[in-house]
C-alpha cells in the first residue's frame, strides 16, 4: 500500500495527538473502579503516568509552552468526559429498548451515527489542541517527542506481532485438531 506524504503527515499528527492524549488521560484519570489496570503483571496506569511525567519533564517547557500543554490537557479531559457521556447515551438507549420484543434498529443506528460524528469532532478538537502544543516546541523538544513516539510505535508493533502470532497458532491448532465425532 502506498502512502502519500500528506497521509503520512496526517497519521503522524493523529498518532502524536493520540499518544499525548492517551498518555495524559491515563496520567490524570485513574481507571474505572479506582484500581490500576494490569497487563501481564504491569500496572499500566502507573507505567503511563511515569512515561507521561518523564516526557513532560524532559521537554523543559517554558511558561508559554506549559500554558499550551495545560490547555491541551484540559480540552482532552473535557472531550474525554463528553465522549463518555455520548457512549452512556447509547447504552441507556439500548437498556430502554432491550426488553422490547422488536428492537428499533433505525433509531439505534441514528443515535450511533450522531455519537460517532460528535466523537469525531471531539477527537479532532483534542488532536488540534495537542498539535498546537507540539507546533510551539523547539526542534530539540520535537526531537524528544519524536523519539518517544517512535519508541511507542515500536512497542505497539511488537504487541500487534505477538497478537498475530497467537492468532495464527490458535487457528492452526483448531484446523489440525481432529473433528469430534
Amino acid at each position: 500500500m502506498y502512502k502519500t506524504p500528506s497521509r503520512l503527515l496526517a497519521i503522524a499528527a493523529a498518532s502524536l495527538a493520540l499518544t499525548f492524549g492517551a498518555t495524559a488521560a491515563n496520567a490524570q484519570t485513574p481507571p474505572a473502579g479506582g484500581a490500576p489496570m494490569m497487563h501481564h503483571g504491569h500496572d499500566m496506569h502507573g507505567d503511563f503516568m511515569m512515561g507521561f511525567k518523564k516526557l513532560h519533564d524532559k521537554l523543559n517547557l517554558n511558561a508559554a509552552q506549559e500554558k499550551q500543554w495545560q490547555a491541551a490537557l484540559d480540552i482532552m479531559k473535557q472531550n474525554h468526559q463528553a465522549m463518555r457521556k455520548n457512549h452512556e447515551q447509547l447504552k441507556q438507549q439500548f437498556d430502554s429498548m432491550k426488553n422490547q420484543p422488536i428492537l428499533d434498529l433505525n433509531a439505534m443506528h441514528t443515535t450511533h451515527q450522531q455519537v460517532e460524528q460528535q466523537d469525531a469532532q471531539l477527537r479532532e478538537q483534542t488532536a488540534q489542541a495537542w498539535l498546537a502544543f507540539y507546533n510551539g516546541l523547539n526542534d530539540q523538544q520535537k526531537t524528544t517527542v519524536s523519539s518517544a513516539l517512535k519508541e511507542r510505535f515500536a512497542k505497539m508493533e511488537q504487541r500487534h506481532e505477538k497478537m498475530r502470532e497467537r492468532w495464527e497458532q490458535h487457528h492452526k491448532g483448531a484446523a489440525s485438531a481432529p473433528a469430534a465425532q
